[in-house]
């Protein structure tokens, strides 16, 4: 017997889409490691990779994210 019951985080009337199953589900069905979510409708929870690949090419078009020095900075080895 255990002192605490198992719960899965979130509720019914949240939507998720399951990375690895890649279907929608409505309340959490698969372990949090493996779903986007929560989505306020099944419609948001359908296109949760379009919204993730969109994410991803405004961080990777982001200065801000870049560690590469701007400008005409040159590293410390290639002084003469």
């Amino acid at each position: 017997m255990s002192l605490f019951k198992k719960r899965t985080a979130g509720k019914p009337g949240e939507w998720y889409y399951c990375l690895e199953h890649k279907k929608v589900e409505e309340g959490p069905e698969c372990p949090a490691k493996d779903r986007f979510g929560p989505y306020t409708t099944r419609t948001e929870a359908e296109h949760a990779m379009e919204s993730a690949r969109e994410r991803n090419l405004q961080w990777e078009n982001d200065p801000k994210w870049h560690d590469a020095p701007t400008g005409g900075a040159t590293s410390a080895g290639d002084e003469d």
